[in-house]
């Protein structure tokens, strides 16, 4: 049995189509402001393998409350890791490509150097930071710019703004790869069974292929839904955030295709399918 952390949100909605026999925790049955609740979790149910599809994802709200942000996003992936590693299982825990200052125009590779921008990013490493440190079977999974038809995302807000509004400025300066939540609940249960049938774990990318900005990732969300708006691309110093958005978000993913032979998704083939499920 595998044990997710999570319930609502993007990933684990999708793990829940994909893996009915899993079993899934929510904030009411495992509330990661609580590290130790998440231990006693595993302890109690004994899977034979986790995964943490949880997180403090409210990346400008983390710039006030960075405190509580990593305790959920720190302390308790930490906390999961320590559980598993005592019960010799392991652990799938999903992280960011806020890890990394968003310089330079290069892929990032999963042993770049890091260096966040924000509290969310530092909640983050930290999280991946106690997982190594355990001395758990474990595989982080970075990713980043999560999309589905769940939840709260990209696609989401530019259908439901496209609907009041036909001209919308999106950042045109920030580079990633949109990632189907789908594709990354995939990726996870791939890992899951291959490490409960002993293969190592380590430090991993998952992102989708090809890189793009958000302007290019709204028109092709508009021209999918068949939405006539105009974007106009502008810089990300036109459009201030209380958290500072890494311009190169761009994850080189061929250590996860060579030792787990998985490759990264077509955001395009997965966008969509999101917008034809979002508005049929």
């Amino acid at each position: 049995m595998i044990l997710v952390f999570g319930k609502t949100g993007q990933v684990a909605t999708e793990l829940a189509r994909l893996g009915p026999g899993a079993v899934f925790l929510g904030r009411s049955e495992a509330d990661l402001s609580d590290p130790a609740a998440c231990a006693a979790a595993i302890q109690a149910h004994k899977p034979s393998a986790v995964i943490n599809a949880a997180a403090w994802t409210a990346v400008d709200k983390a710039e006030e409350e960075e405190a509580a942000a990593t305790v959920v996003n720190g302390d308790a992936p930490t906390a999961m890791a320590g559980a598993c590693a005592s019960l010799s299982i392991p652990l799938i825990h999903i992280s960011t490509d806020y890890v990394f200052d968003g310089s330079g125009e290069t892929p990032w590779q999963p042993s770049d150097k890091t260096g966040p921008l924000g509290a969310y990013g530092r909640s983050k490493l930290k999280g991946e930071e106690g997982i190594r440190a355990s001395g758990a079977q474990a595989v982080i999974l970075r990713t980043s710019w999560v999309f589905s038809a769940h939840g709260a995302n990209f696609v989401k807000t530019m259908l439901r703004l496209s609907e009041t509004r036909d001209a919308l400025n999106v950042v045109e300066d920030q580079i990633g790869g949109p990632t189907p939540a789908s594709g990354i609940a995939q990726a996870c249960l791939t890992i899951a069974e291959r490490m409960m049938n002993g293969q190592g774990g380590g430090l991993y990318h998952y992102a989708g292929t090809p890189p793009t900005s958000w302007k290019c990732f709204a028109r092709e969300t508009f021209a999918l839904a068949n939405r006539s708006v105009t974007v106009t691309g502008i810089p990300t110093s036109a459009y201030p955030t209380p958290a500072a958005r890494p311009l190169n978000s761009r994850l080189d993913c061929s250590s996860l295709t060579a030792d787990f032979g998985i490759s990264p998704p077509d955001w395009k083939a997965a966008l969509a399918e999101t917008v034809t499920e979002l508005t049929s």
